[in-house]
């Protein structure tokens, strides 16, 4: 009996989109053990005591106090959820151990924090309620606690009920819903938080695109040449010199502007220097590596090994720099009113305030990362070490241009993005790649090629429903989480003027 001819398409990939749900349903599972409530509480206390150092001559210092604290357990909230996607594929795919792997993860996130942070903790502070349209100076204190309490109790009640949200959705939801109901929708700035609601929408389908593209570049230039491994150590080099020279560019020109200012020609000619310099390094690196393995598609598993390093610790770096806002945003908003004249576009925001976010992001990464990482690094998404570079990639990229902009979105979100990206390009590719078309065919001998029917129509639409779901997940997290955020903080706002006010 003749075989039936080879097809030339792939199993669906539902099983990588799942990937995601199941890493939130690990990240809200991994919150439950008892073990580290006890470091929790001490950095929490740590961060009130910490604050009372800088504002115990200040008035209104209990309340600043009692900020921080909230604040520290918002950022741990955002460290223990989100940091440990940013390395678990590195983990997973063996190219660092998780010792390594925590301190990449803890050190860049820091960094983004403190150097990069600024702009994004700005918009949340002062670009979506205006402090000029309420009653008192008092109300917008009460306003920002309200939206950092609320936000860190719909956080909570979330992951215990194992519900996927995204923090940024809860705090942008909680600022609206306090501010509306202390001075009505005349205070809210209608046309930034437009910006920032198309920003949602954006950045999954940027980080898809980027992802996308990083993958096509892949395919074309590396995985489908006859000597890949060849191709590998000549095109290796020059994608991780390209991305250490722009992240300096980056970090020069944009980062650290709060800090220092360089002039654009001598940012340009250091990131140039850094970039030519990562290559002499990369290239001789890679060279060695390369020697001795077999030219297949496995063997590149080895040579990806360090450009997904620096990918996920440049994650870890632009998710510092765009959600440490959404634990100290609130913070610094409260701070700048009660010890200045008010909060205006331009506030300064206190150093100790983005170290408690900065900080806090961290310890919630150590306390509750390894146990995470090791889910979703080994046991959840043990993605191809190729593909899973490209979605981190993406993903910082596009994050990084939102905090540039200082647009604070969904690093999560942003993630799912890059994998839907990867997932239908990959589907696209398997069906029309005349170049992988030419590369299975020198590989089977075949000529024609068939295309397989599902063998089971319910199993075909169960796949696709999946899909589906994970795009209903981001827009469900877009539509509940923001308004159950606005009315949970409403009400803890009504509270506090009742009782303080």
């Amino acid at each position: 009996m003749a075989k039936s001819p080879p097809s030339l398409e792939k199993p669906t990939l539902d099983r990588d989109l799942e990937k995601v749900t199941f890493t939130e349903e690990a990240s809200h599972f991994v919150l439950r053990p008892w073990a580290g409530l006890g470091l929790g509480l001490i950095f929490m206390l740590t961060s009130g005591m910490f604050a009372a150092l800088y504002v115990l001559d200040q008035p209104g210092f209990l309340i600043i106090v009692f900020a921080a604290v909230i604040a520290g357990y918002m950022a741990m909230n955002i460290g223990a959820n989100d940091v440990t996607n940013n390395v678990g594929a590195a983990v997973g795919s063996r190219a660092i151990s998780m010792p390594v792997a925590l301190a990449i993860a803890a050190v860049f996130e820091i960094l983004g924090a403190l150097f990069a942070g600024g702009t994004v903790v700005q918009t949340v502070e002062s670009g979506i309620v205006s402090s000029t349209y309420m009653p008192t100076g008092m109300a917008f204190v009460w306003v920002m606690m309200a939206a950092l309490l609320s936000s860190a109790i719909w956080i909570n009640l979330a992951t215990w009920f194992g519900a996927p949200i995204s923090t940024t959705h809860s705090i942008i939801g909680g600022i609206l819903g306090a501010g509306i109901s202390a001075a009505g929708v005349s205070a809210v700035f209608w046309l930034p938080l437009l910006g920032i609601t198309l920003s949602w929408m954006i950045s999954p389908i940027l980080g898809g695109g980027i992802a996308a593209l990083l993958l096509a570049s892949i395919k074309t230039f590396v995985i489908y040449r006859e000597d890949k491994i060849a191709a590998a150590v000549f095109w290796m080099p020059i994608l991780v010199a390209l991305m250490t020279g722009i992240f300096t560019i980056y970090f020069l020109l944009i980062a650290i502007d709060r800090v220092m200012e360089i002039e654009t020609l001598k940012g340009l000619a250091v990131g140039i220097a850094v970039g030519v310099a990562t290559y002499a390094a990369m290239h001789p690196f890679i060279r060695r590596q390369a020697v001795g393995i077999e030219n297949r598609n496995q063997s590149l598993r080895k040579l990806f090994a360090v450009p997904l390093i620096l990918s996920a610790a440049l994650l870890s770096f632009a998710h510092g720099a765009n959600d440490v806002s959404n634990a100290v945003g609130p913070l610094s908003a409260i701070v700048t009113q009660l010890t200045t004249a008010g909060v205006g576009p331009y506030s300064a925001i206190p150093l100790w305030v983005m170290l408690i976010g900065a900080l806090g992001i961290s310890c919630g990464l150590l306390l509750f990362g390894p146990k995470l990482i090791r889910v979703v690094g080994e046991e959840i998404t043990r993605l191809n070490p190729m593909r899973a570079f490209c979605v981190a990639l993406a993903t910082a990229i596009t994050v990084l241009i939102a905090s540039m902009m200082g647009l604070p979105v969904s690093t999560t979100h942003t993630a799912v993005g890059a994998v839907f990206g990867i997932g239908f390009f990959r589907e696209w590719y398997t069906r029309n790649s005349q170049r992988r078309l030419e590369y299975v065919r020198k590989k089977t001998g075949h000529d024609n090629f068939e295309r397989r029917a599902p063998r089971n129509p319910d199993e075909l639409h169960r796949r696709r429903l999946v899909r589906r779901s994970h795009f209903l997940t981001i827009i469900g997290a877009w539509v509940i989480t923001v308004p159950i955020s606005a009315l949970l903080s409403a009400a803890v706002y009504g509270l506090f003027h009742l009782i303080f006010m």
